[in-house]
């Protein structure tokens, strides 16, 4: 007879997603894993793998519920600069205010941590999905002349990195948006 489970897999692993997201792979242990889902260890390797195969799960979620969705939004927004201008402002808010402020972004987070090495790829296709989007934003931008839409892009994609980690170190709305808008101030006419 095959195994049911008897559990919202789901519902697990978004709550592992909180858990990897708040404290990081190298700080959460399967105790805490446990802890956080109500699940026994067997029912969690038998439904995930192990820790690291669990925190792939994890960061594959949040890549496709929280990064995709706003990269999406970016790429498509045809306004320029004041799209990336858009995008910013909604990353403070999310950074600064509500439910997860100060937490980050997980992959942000997972790049500043030592996470397994086949997290990498993730964490690599997260960064380029980022940086086309803020490509796509910046080819309807009237450019400083000199400035190439590539590497615009590549700045503000670390500049995205630098507002997620520094808002988990506890930067406030105003510093993170005066570094916002110096980036974006010198990347226009």
């Amino acid at each position: 007879m095959a195994d049911v489970k008897h559990f919202d897999e789901a519902a697990a692993l978004a709550a592992v997603e909180q858990l990897f997201w708040r404290r990081g792979v190298a700080a959460t242990g399967i105790r805490d894993v446990v802890a956080a889902t109500g699940l026994s260890r067997s029912s969690l390797y038998n439904a995930f793998g192990g820790k690291d195969e669990l925190y792939l799960a994890a960061v594959r979620r949040y890549l496709d519920h929280r990064s995709r969705p706003m990269f999406e939004r970016l790429a498509a927004d045809e306004r320029g600069l004041p799209a990336v201008a858009a995008f910013f402002d909604q990353l403070l808010g999310l950074r600064c205010a509500g439910e997860f402020a100060g937490w980050g972004c997980l992959v942000s987070n997972a790049n500043a941590d030592n996470p397994p090495a086949a997290a990498r790829p993730l964490l690599a296709e997260h960064h380029a999905a980022l940086r086309d989007a803020f490509a796509a934003a910046l080819r309807n931008a009237e450019l400083r002349d000199g400035v190439r839409v590539g590497d615009a892009a590549e700045l503000l994609t670390l500049l995205a990195y630098a507002v997620n980690l520094r808002s988990r170190s506890g930067a406030t709305r105003a510093q993170l948006e005066a570094a916002v808008d110096a980036a974006l101030a010198g990347l226009g006419r």
